[in-house]
């Protein structure tokens, strides 16, 4: 069969970003290279200015500014808008909001091709979350409005997409709660993970020596330092957790604006000894990381999936999260690890304190939690599934320019 022509949207370059949106832009287009052409289409940022070839996929850049989301963002749409007919596909696929632009420039050339629109996570929900925590700072407070700005342009992308992909039933609920979509054109893939660099390790103690690490017990977290991902929670039951056993080591992986507040959230609580902040890493030393951990927490408050979540399991951790969004889709509660009560810093401590007493429970779900992600959330699964509905969405087109 010919290869058709794909163009992929989104903001950051994903070959320089380690956000999950970015890393199923890239696992999933270089699996496709024998169905498909790929253009990978990204703003100007970190430093992106020239085209590269990555596994067979062109990545091209388009102006950004290398500013701050939304900003970055409102730019590359618009530079998109503006060279849009320099952009020829067979199908298009854009991610949360980075391809409002190009729809909107199709739509005012009469260009009918297919336009799949890619939720992760929510932004109305986002919005709606992030106004409940209290985190009520200034600068807060602005990137919420800028959020619910974004969050009407999803909609507006969403309402006009030929198919809308997403990732858990969860997104599907909310995106209905607000958005208004009509099911019967979303289609549910979940993202994946690399099963073959995301495993346990037979020996750690290298590693762990690297990262300054002995025999003390040992929580990971890996996420953007951002406001939804209930980081001061797991702040407040660390303190429970050291109470119990001194020696525990949080390792905090990410970057992101609200770290300042939890350097003296920590301060305060007189646990900055306890807490190491890693920043961002490379894929190879994150694989590596997961398995000098005991145990995985994600105390997000708000979560389309989960991707660490996946990979935490992929490398047999039991994970111990809020019950939150999709992520009770992205484990099994009392097998492969341990759901708690949204915002309950008390049940997340008493989880985490139950499984680092417990090595044997450790061992038994995190076995579990390997086999669970090996069989339901592969990137091979994943890209199967976006082929299907790639061509699904040239046939739907193709149906009614017939009519």
């Amino acid at each position: 069969m010919e290869k058709f022509r794909l163009a992929v949207f989104n903001t950051q370059p994903p070959h320089l970003y380690f956000g999950g949106v970015e890393r199923r832009i890239m696992e999933t287009t270089k699996r496709l290279q024998n169905h498909t052409d790929i253009s990978i289409y990204s703003g100007t940022k970190a430093g992106f200015k020239e085209p590269i070839i990555i596994d067979g996929v062109s990545v091209v850049p388009y102006y950004s500014t290398d500013m701050l989301f939304p900003l970055d963002n409102w730019f590359f749409n618009k530079s998109l808008s503006k060279k849009a007919s320099a952009i020829d596909a067979d199908v298009y696929e854009a991610h949360a909001v980075s391809g409002y632009g190009f729809l909107r420039a199709l739509k005012s050339h009469g260009v009918k091709k297919p336009f799949i629109h890619t939720v992760h996570g929510v932004l109305a929900d986002e919005y709606e979350q992030a106004k409940n925590i209290g985190y009520g700072s200034f600068r807060g407070r602005i990137a919420n409005q800028f959020m619910r700005r974004l969050a009407r342009l999803e909609e507006e992308t969403a309402q006009n997409a030929t198919l809308i992909v997403t990732i858990s039933r969860y997104s599907l609920q909310k995106m209905q709660e607000h958005y208004g979509v009509d099911q019967a054109k979303v289609r549910i893939v979940p993202n994946g993970v690399d099963v073959e660099k995301f495993k346990p390790a037979e020996s750690v103690k290298a590693v762990k020596e690297q990262f300054g690490l002995g025999e003390e017990p040992c929580v990971l977290f890996v996420g953007s330092l951002i406001p939804r991902k209930g980081l001061p929670f797991l702040v407040e039951a660390a303190k429970e957790v050291v109470k119990k056993e001194k020696s525990t080591r949080f390792l905090i992986v990410g970057e992101g604006p609200f770290k300042n507040q939890l350097l003296n959230l920590l301060s305060v609580a007189n646990l900055s000894a306890n807490f190491r902040f890693l920043g961002n890493v490379k894929e190879d030393t994150l694989a590596a990381l997961y398995n000098c951990a005991d145990v995985f927490a994600l105390p997000s408050i708000q979560e389309g999936q989960g991707i660490v979540l996946l990979e935490a399991q992929a490398s047999a951790k039991p994970v111990v999260a809020f019950d939150v969004g999709g992520v009770n889709e992205a484990l099994q509660n009392k097998e492969t690890g341990l759901l708690v009560k949204r915002g309950s810093s008390e049940e997340l401590a008493s989880a985490l304190l139950k499984l680092l007493s417990d090595k044997a429970l450790r061992e038994k779900m995190g076995a579990n939690g390997r086999k669970f992600v090996v069989e339901n959330f592969t990137w091979d699964i994943c890209a199967q599934k976006m082929l299907n509905v790639y061509q699904e969405a040239m046939a739907f087109s193709m149906k009614h320019l017939l009519l």
